[in-house]
């Protein structure tokens, strides 16, 4: 074939572009469409965080990318440090190593980097060639080779750059462009960080070598910035190339998983830097934003302007997780403003986070809308435990409340409920997290007055009611111990009597039975108590488990001495379109206890079918329930049911035996069907359930059941 005397080939540098943010994010960046929502601010600010990183070396950006880079997405050093690390270049050169001199050749002028490359191919053989038509030139040997034209000591680096070859192949004519796509796609292997494509004049035709230099092998890595991310990742991301050579694509690749953990989590972090040391060191930096402060900004609720506030700031941050210093995390910012709106003196919460400048850091401002502090209200409701009489259960309420007295999130409630036979007065004062603990404790003062019917043990309805009256003080203090586990330990001092319809205080019933264990008209005892309470999710089907004790302390000698356990359980399981609950409870007193402080089996939440109290009245006691619930249509819903209750032989050991003069059997059990309904006061419970001995009785009730 004839020599290709005049050829020249020219072609502009390339560099692999910056790193740019991971799919994830950019996913999370175009998840919102409004820009009024709260996610549109915070991917606004996400990329604001990341723009940030990239700011100072904006001037030395590298500018569009080609596209033959397309699939590149790492800059191993900042471009102002080191030179490019990245290139390709075309010549001709003689056998001898020499460049060919072209005497007629006119040097183009200089094209930015990274945008698409210009080539200029010139022929001349008697005739001008234009520089937009690309003649072609037959290449009669292809070699890969390194930067000295040496052999390639690793043949498997070799393959891989042959591999990745597509047009340039022997006996093969080439335009420049083809040359420079194959150049890039060795390039895009990822296992070379420059490529140089020399054509030599042989005799037997051009000879086309890729000089190239592979990347250093992995022997080691020193990470910065990595605050939050575990060691342990970083080692699993990067274990499998240790002692290898560097692949671009792979490395790229453990970047995005890196970008990904922290997405996944919603902190604010991404690899920002990474740079191959010698000796095949990689030095990855990692920036992450750190929370710099966090304000609290009151809004007015109608006009939505900054004004001040009656909460006291303090009390706000200290129920806030984020703490300066710390990564900020999306996440955890979520769980901060529904631990807010819980206090329940806020109507609405959010949360802005903005860059302080260049630092990397971000300031949180936390917007709140106070609700009404407190006021007075009135309303009605029905009480399961009277179940005849012409107004039966039916009771009426006046409250007042105030829930954030003195600014600091305390709760002060006082309430009045009266209905046919029974009343209750109580005052309650509650500090909910007292000031200087750190493991929110909190504090309940309460003081009560109440009266209830003492027909579910003493039941004499044909011999006129009986009353029993209490009154309460004390204090309690509650601590949540572990994730869904709470405790509570108290001190209260309880006086209780017994009264007849007319109002006299009375020591026996109809059936001579004593009504008091002092013998006097009332009882006093002082109750020291511990309770400890397991919820899952708070649903009526999640499990629960309740352990509470309560130990009388005789102060004084007539004062009761006595313990009392009590422990209830319940467990939910789907079964297709259907719920089953089973549920179980018991209890043990032990000691000089009131005889109407006896455990009562038999009612609406315990075992229906029966009258409240009718089933047993004891010591000792255990009930089980089992429900099985399932959608009708709408709000209603239907459920099948069976109870059972036994009080373990103890009744004749209450002092005076009540159940035995009522002959009360034991132990018992009931069956029936019920309609559930939704409502703004809970799920109203209807109920029809037959007992053993083939007796039925309508149940109704509001809420779940105890």
């Amino acid at each position: 074939m004839p020599r290709n005397d005049g050829v020249r080939f020219t072609s502009s540098s390339v560099k692999i572009r910056h790193l740019s943010p991971p799919p994830l994010l950019l996913d999370f960046l175009s998840a919102s469409h409004d820009p009024t929502s709260p996610l549109a601010g915070t991917a606004r600010l996400l990329a604001r965080f990341i723009s940030s990183f990239k700011h100072r070396e904006r001037e030395h950006w590298l500018g569009p990318k080609s596209p033959l880079l397309s699939s590149l997405s790492l800059s191993l050093a900042r471009p102002r440090k080191l030179p490019p690390l990245c290139s390709a270049s075309l010549s001709l050169s003689q056998p001898d190593g020499t460049a060919l001199a072209d005497p007629g050749y006119k040097e183009s002028p200089a094209v930015p980097p990274v945008e698409s490359a210009q080539s200029e191919f010139e022929a001349r053989k008697g005739q001008s060639v234009s520089r937009h038509d690309e003649e072609r030139v037959l290449i009669s040997e292809v070699l890969v080779r390194n930067k000295d034209g040496e052999e390639l000591e690793r043949k498997d680096l070799e393959m891989e750059a042959l591999q990745a070859l597509k047009a340039s192949r022997p006996n093969s004519a080439l335009t420049v462009r083809e040359v420079q796509e194959d150049v890039h796609r060795i390039i895009d292997s990822g296992y070379f960080c420059s490529c140089m494509p020399v054509a030599v004049d042989t005799r037997d035709g051009i000879r086309l070598v890729f000089q190239v230099e592979p990347n250093q092998e992995f022997y080691g890595l020193v990470c910065e910035g990595a605050n939050v991310l575990p060691s342990k990742f970083l080692e699993n991301a990067l274990r499998d190339g240790y002692g290898k050579v560097v692949n671009i694509r792979r490395l790229d690749e453990v970047i995005n998983s890196i970008n990904g953990w922290y997405i996944e989590r919603g902190l604010f972090g991404l690899v920002s830097d990474v740079e191959i040391l010698s000796g095949g060191i990689l030095k990855m930096h990692i920036s992450e934003a750190e929370v710099n402060n966090i304000s609290i900004r009151f809004l007015d609720r109608k006009t939505g302007e900054p004004t001040t506030g009656k909460t006291k700031p303090e009390t706000i941050l200290r129920q806030l997780t984020t703490k300066k210093g710390q990564v900020y995390s999306m996440l955890q910012g979520k769980r901060d403003v529904e631990t807010v709106l819980t206090m329940g003196i806020m109507e609405d919460v959010s949360i802005i986070p903005q860059p302080v400048g260049d630092t990397g850091k971000v300031d949180l401002v936390m917007n709140v809308v106070e609700r009404k502090s407190g006021g007075f209200s009135a309303g009605g409701g029905i009480s399961t435990g009277i179940t005849s009489g012409p107004l039966s259960g039916l009771i009426g309420s006046f409250a007042y409340s105030h829930r954030n007295v003195f600014g600091r999130n305390q709760k002060l409630n006082i309430s009045l409920e009266r209905g046919q036979f029974d009343s209750i007065f109580r005052i309650n004062y509650t500090d909910p997290w007292i000031e200087g603990d750190d493991k929110r404790t909190s504090r309940t003062i309460m003081v009560q007055n109440s009266r209830t019917p003492g027909s579910n043990v003493h039941n004499q309805a044909e011999h006129g009611n009986l009353t029993i009256g209490r009154v309460t003080a004390g204090v309690e203090f509650s601590r949540p111990i572990r994730p869904k586990w709470s405790g509570t330990a108290g001190l209260i001092f309880l006086r209780s009597g017994v009264r007849d319809d007319k109002g006299t205080p009375v020591i026996k019933d109809f059936y001579n039975s004593p009504l008091t264990a002092s013998g006097n008209t009332h009882d006093d005892s002082l109750l020291a108590k511990l309770e400890t309470v397991y919820s899952g999710s708070g649903d009526r089907g999640s499990s629960m488990f309740a352990f509470n004790m309560e130990q009388g302390i005789p102060v004084l000698p007539e004062w009761l001495f006595f313990n009392r356990v009590n422990a209830r359980a319940r467990k939910g399981i789907e079964i297709g379109p259907a719920h089953f609950v089973l549920s179980l409870s018991g209890g043990h007193v032990v000691g000089n206890f009131s005889p109407h402080e006896a455990f009562a089996i038999g009612g609406t939440n315990s075992v229906r079918g029966y009258e409240e109290g009718a089933v047993a009245s004891g010591r000792s006691y255990v009930v089980g329930s089992g429900e099985v619930s399932f959608h009708l249509v709408g709000p209603v819903g239907g459920a099948l049911f069976a109870d059972y209750g036994n009080d373990l032989g103890s009744g004749p050991t209450v002092p005076g035996d009540p159940a035995g003069a009522r002959f009360k059997p034991g132990s018992g059990y009931g069956y029936g069907v019920g309609i559930r309904v939704d409502s703004p006061l809970g799920p109203l419970r209807l109920e029809y359930a037959f007992n053993d001995r083939k007796a039925g009785r309508f149940h109704f009730g509001v809420g779940h059941r105890n």
